[in-house]
C-alpha cells in the first residue's frame, strides 16, 4: 500500500469543519501515511475557535500512531522540510483555502510556509490540491484558480455532493473531504455514484 508523504495546511477561511474532518479522516488512514506535516495559519486557528468552539486544534488527534506520523509548523518555519523540494512531499492539501492564500500561490509569493511550500509543490510537479470556500467568485478569483490549473494544481472547491443523501452537517462536509482524499491518491471506503447506499 501507498505510503503518502503529505503536508496539509489550513487557512483562516470559512468552512473548519472541512479541515478538521480532513484530520479526523487521516486518522484513521495512518497507515497509508509515511508522513504528515500540517501548518495552520493563524486566522485558521481564530476561525477554528469560533466556528467550532475547539481552541486546540491539536486535540483532533488521538491515536498515538498518529501523533507519531503527524507534526505540526509554524507558518514562519521556513527551516521546516517541506520549505524545500528536497524533502520529497508528493502531496499538499490546502483545505480550507482563503483567496488570499490562492492569491499569493497564484503570484510565487512565498511569504509564509504554507505558501512556500505550495510554490514547492508546483516547482517539483507534485499534487497540490487547494478547497477554495468562497462565494461567489469574482474575475480575479477565477484567473487565479485558471492559472493554477495551468501550473498543475488541482481546484477542488468545497463545493459538497447530495446524493449519498448526507442526513447531518458533518456527513455533508464528508463529501468533499473524501474526494480530496480521493484525488490525493488515498485507499479509502467511500460513496461513489452507483454504489449502493
Amino acid at each position: 500500500m501507498k505510503q503518502h508523504k503529505l503536508i496539509i495546511g489550513i487557512t483562516g477561511a470559512s468552512g473548519a469543519i472541512y479541515g478538521k474532518l480532513l484530520l479526523e479522516r487521516l486518522a484513521g488512514l495512518h497507515d497509508q501515511i509515511e508522513t504528515c506535516g500540517v501548518i495552520f495559519s493563524e486566522n485558521a486557528k481564530a476561525v477554528w475557535k469560533f466556528e467550532l468552539n475547539e481552541d486546540d486544534p491539536v486535540r483532533v488527534y488521538h491515536p498515538d500512531e498518529v501523533n507519531n506520523k503527524m507534526k505540526f509548523y509554524k507558518p514562519d518555519d521556513f527551516f521546516a522540510p517541506m520549505a524545500s523540494g528536497s524533502a520529497g512531499y508528493d502531496t499538499m492539501i490546502i483545505c480550507p483555502c482563503t483567496m488570499g492564500t490562492l492569491g499569493r500561490i497564484a503570484a510565487g509569493v512565498s511569504s509564509d510556509l504554507l505558501t512556500r511550500a505550495a510554490d514547492v509543490m508546483l516547482k517539483e510537479r507534485k499534487k497540490l490540491i487547494l478547497v477554495p470556500r468562497e462565494a461567489p467568485f469574482n474575475l480575479i478569483h477565477l484567473n487565479n484558480m485558471k492559472f493554477l490549473t495551468e501550473a498543475g494544481a488541482i481546484i477542488c472547491p468545497a463545493s459538497p455532493s447530495f446524493y449519498s443523501k448526507p442526513i447531518t452537517i458533518e456527513a455533508l462536509a464528508l463529501t468533499i473531504v473524501d474526494r480530496i482524499l480521493s484525488l490525493a491518491g488515498f485507499d479509502l471506503a467511500t460513496y461513489s455514484w452507483g454504489s449502493s447506499l
